[in-house]
């Protein structure tokens, strides 16, 4: 699951949000390595002839080209969502690629939180609202995974309860 509720510290509690990741670092450094041999193995025959530096260029360039790619992806999905709920204060924090920083803050009073199912921009579009501010929560979740925050979301904002530890 994309996110969890961090142990309470003190009066605050909290959840982390992050974007699923289908490719670990160690996928990465595999896909890479395989895919350069697999690109290497028709280059064997070609060894001790002029061709082979023809064509070698083009197939470094391509193996950068799938490096840079991915890279890039993984960069651009960094994004940390932290939301710190405190009987005074709600606040989300979105740290998003290349140091991006966004904040919202509300009273815990006033917050609500909504599931839009076909409303939104999105299927189960959650959001935050306090005040005159709507914030999306966990944009980067899985419509399921959405639905599945909305009720542990709820409790936490109630007053006296805690939230919940999965």
């Amino acid at each position: 699951m994309p996110y969890e509720w961090l142990p309470p510290d003190g009066t605050a509690t909290r959840l982390h949000l992050w974007p699923y990741r289908s490719l670990p670092r160690k996928g990465f450094v595999w896909f890479i390595g395989m895919t350069a041999t697999l690109i290497a193995l028709p280059l064997l025959v070609l060894i001790g002839s002029p061709v082979l530096w023809g064509l070698l260029p083009f197939l470094l360039l391509t193996i950068a080209g799938i490096w840079w790619a991915l890279d890039r992806s993984y960069r651009d999905g960094e994004i940390i969502e932290d939301l710190r709920l405190t009987p005074t204060l709600v606040t989300l924090t979105r740290h998003g690629p290349r140091g991006q920083r966004q904040d919202w803050q509300a009273n815990p009073h006033w917050t609500r939180v909504t599931l839009h199912p076909v409303s939104g921009p999105v299927p189960n579009y959650l959001t935050l609202q306090g005040g005159p501010r709507e914030v999306e929560l966990g944009a980067f979740l899985t419509p399921e995974e959405r639905a599945r925050l909305l009720p542990e979301l709820q409790a936490a904002l109630r007053p006296g309860l805690a939230a919940p530890n999965e």
